[in-house]
């Protein structure tokens, strides 16, 4: 019998975002809500959703990489918020002091979370979704 590969949906559908916080430890769960209300203050409108990578997103219908410009995501020993590339190369000055990748910044748990550079990110990240075409 030949095995065949499953196609991952390209259909983003709304939901799994409390199930994702759910399963990880209360302290953790609490500053997962924290950055989950902080992205929700800025984009209220935007769908959430829980789809690449299994971890919570959002996004606007119409835009490139199915308008996704934000998530978020548990690995010990940080809490992670992941953007748009070029949210993170335009404002280097503002993450040097903290642990990333390409796309990813960490916050080690346990410490607070800081809002204003998480708004400064998002906002980016959604300015650089509005700006690419497929």
């Amino acid at each position: 019998m030949k095995k065949t590969k499953k196609k991952k949906s390209r259909i983003i559908k709304a939901g799994g975002v409390e199930e994702y916080i759910a399963k990880w430890p209360k302290e953790i769960q609490a500053e997962l809500k924290s950055l989950r209300a902080t992205i929700r203050s800025l984009v209220p409108d935007a769908m959430e959703t829980v789809s690449y990578f299994d971890m919570p997103g959002y996004s606007y219908e119409g835009y490139s990489y199915n308008g996704m410009f934000a998530w978020f995501s548990y690995k010990a020993p940080y809490i992670r918020l992941h953007v748009r590339p070029q949210a993170l190369a335009r404002n280097k000055k503002y993450v040097a002091q903290y642990a990333t990748t390409k796309a990813v910044i960490s916050f080690s748990t346990g410490e607070p979370i800081p809002k204003t550079l998480v708004k400064r990110l998002i906002m980016a990240s959604l300015k650089d979704m509005k700006d690419v075409t497929d």
